[in-house]
């Protein structure tokens, strides 16, 4: 797979913290819509993260294009979004394995194995990326990131 990296950021921009772009969300067996995805949701999802999970996020209301899943075992954390329908990817990147054939335990789609440079290890960060999205709709400056090409 060939990607391009698209390096961290020092500056975050400020976002509303109340605001809410995903509009369906795969948790678990359990889904959520619309007016069912409030704050007490997302606090609860963000403080679970770091103890492993296995969802995934849609800005379309449908819950069929462009989303984000977020897979955690508690040592590693990957997100991947895809949009246009498969056309569009990205990944969290990290460039301490880059070009190392290492693999996590995490399974993208319950299935494919995650490589170590497409997952990050600082939890603090990569809930703050899940968040970002949530929110904005957007993928957090704060971390770097990979588009394949």
């Amino acid at each position: 797979m060939e990607l391009q990296i698209i390096p961290k950021q020092d500056h975050i921009p400020e976002f509303d913290n109340q605001a809410i772009q995903v509009q369906y969300m795969e948790l678990g067996c359990k889904n959520y819509s619309g007016d069912k995805i409030t704050e007490d949701l997302i606090s609860k999802f963000l403080k679970q993260i770091p103890s492993g999970l296995d969802a995934i996020l849609y800005l379309d209301p449908d819950g069929e294009d462009n989303w984000m899943e977020v897979l955690c075992d508690g040592e590693w954390l990957a997100l991947g979004f895809s949009g246009d329908f498969g056309e569009n990817n990205y990944y969290s990147y990290n460039p301490a394995f880059a070009g190392k054939p290492d693999m996590t335990k995490l399974k993208s789609g319950g299935q494919s194995p995650v490589e170590k440079m497409l997952a990050i290890q600082d939890m603090e960060a990569g809930v703050k990326a899940v968040e970002y999205f949530i929110r904005t709709g957007e993928f957090y400056p704060g971390i770097d990131w990979a588009k394949q090409l």
